[in-house]
């Protein structure tokens, strides 16, 4: 490993290579800023990444010119650049990207990454996002690294050896961090909903934001729950320290906390650090549905976009344009209706902040569907919980619009008459 500046680590980047970048709170920002430097040396340079933090300049004028992004997650900082079709978005499970670069399909030819300094062995962590970046280390021809001393020290599959890292620039920054929100009412409501279903001993799986936030804060007198998830943030913290989650009951990596990723504060990235019982994992292994299934109860918490009255799940699109991207949710919904006892449950305020219904009926054209009805088992709103594992297109209908907001409830109701009325 050679220890060098930003500049000229990214100089062995050509016209035309594919370059990986590792994301969310690890992603190597400073790397990513010296390689958008030399845009007037560079032509055709494809970025490949899943959802990444920072301003992402590449995405920019003059950058862009330069460089064309193909995303296999689209989050917010490149969504417009996306949408603008001067990038696009390879739909794919989580579970199965790092199929793509072990397969070859897509070859890599080098891989950005951050990571801890070396123990005194010569490994190097990958902190809190294991996820794609194993593989795509394994698979890259070369190997360029940000050495953090602000990177969590994380147990589990992702540790590299110095001698897998071709260069290496030192930073002293933090990484990444988001900052817990104040839950709202209607998120009091649905988490509440959310959590009567929830049985001691389950096993949880679990995203980011306010709604798992909610979920989780309602589960105070709940006994031990377990965590494998495709990632995880602060809302565990305060369940870990109470005894409620202690994963005793778990029956893949008993007692431990198993995810591919992590977001959020520093003091989550404290616990993280040189933790055991945190278990880190390529996603391959946390998003195999195999795996998930079994564990007992598992309870999969997840949200969409909208969804239509037969249960159609719409996840990463709005209307044709790409907002996210298929991620994990398939994999824990169907590993959480495999596992004995288990739970797989779309969560969601009833309407949007602008006031539309997340429930209608029919999704808009050009969406996607991530999640098909036949998958799709408990819903909740503020308004309840309905489950339509069972339930004819006509009885899933009745159900969603018990759980609808109420100002749009006629004109469902008007558009499920119509439809199984054949008028």
């Amino acid at each position: 490993m050679k220890i060098t500046s930003a500049e000229e680590a990214v100089q062995g980047v050509k016209s035309g290579d594919r370059i990986f970048f590792q994301g969310a709170a690890m992603t190597p920002n400073e790397l990513i800023d010296a390689l958008c430097e030399r845009h007037k040396a560079l032509e055709n340079v494809e970025i490949v990444s899943i959802h990444t933090e920072g301003n992402a300049r590449y995405t920019q004028k003059p950058y862009n010119d330069s460089f064309r992004l193909n995303s296999l997650f689209v989050g917010g900082n490149v969504r417009k650049f996306v949408n603008e079709l001067r990038g696009d978005y390879v739909p794919i499970f989580l579970s199965e990207i790092h199929l793509l670069f072990r397969r070859g399909i897509l070859p890599l030819d080098v891989a950005f990454i951050q990571v801890s300094p070396p123990d005194k062995h010569g490994y190097c962590s990958l902190g809190v996002s294991v996820d794609v970046a194993l593989p795509a280390i394994e698979m890259a021809k070369k190997v360029v690294a940000q050495i953090n001393p602000q990177v969590p020290r994380s147990h589990g599959d992702g540790i590299i050896h110095i001698d897998q890292i071709d260069f290496a620039v030192e930073v002293n920054r933090p990484i990444h961090e988001h900052e817990p929100m104040p839950i709202s009412d209607i998120e009091h409501k649905i988490g509440e909903h959310v959590a009567s279903l929830i049985e001691d001993g389950a096993t949880l799986q679990m995203g980011i934001g306010n709604i798992p936030n909610a979920v989780l804060s309602n589960l105070g007198n709940h006994k031990r729950l377990g965590i494998h998830t495709e990632m995880f943030s602060d809302g565990v913290l305060p369940l870990i320290e109470s005894g409620v989650i202690t994963g005793e009951e778990k029956a893949v990596k008993q007692g431990k906390i198993v995810s591919c990723f992590a977001v959020g504060s520093r003091k989550l990235y404290d616990f993280i650090d040189d933790n055991p019982v945190c278990d880190f994992r390529e996603a391959a292994y946390t998003n195999d549905t195999a795996k998930i299934r079994k564990n007992p109860k598992v309870t999969a918490i997840n949200s969409a976009i909208e969804i239509d009255l037969t249960g159609q799940i719409c996840a990463d699109t709005i209307g044709s344009r790409q907002f996210s991207g298929v991620g994990g949710q398939m994999d824990f919904i169907r590993g959480a209706s495999l596992s004995k006892g288990g739970k797989p449950i779309f969560a969601m305020p009833a309407a949007t902040h602008k006031g539309v219904s997340k429930i209608v009926p029919y999704l808009k054209e050009g969406a996607g569907v991530t999640t098909t009805r036949a998958h799709v088992h408990y819903v909740a709103t503020e308004y309840g919980v309905v489950n339509l594992y069972g339930k004819n297109l006509k009885q899933r209908s009745e159900a969603l619009i018990s759980i609808a907001h109420p100002d749009f409830r006629q004109e469902l109701e008007e558009a499920a008459f119509k439809r199984f009325n054949g008028i």
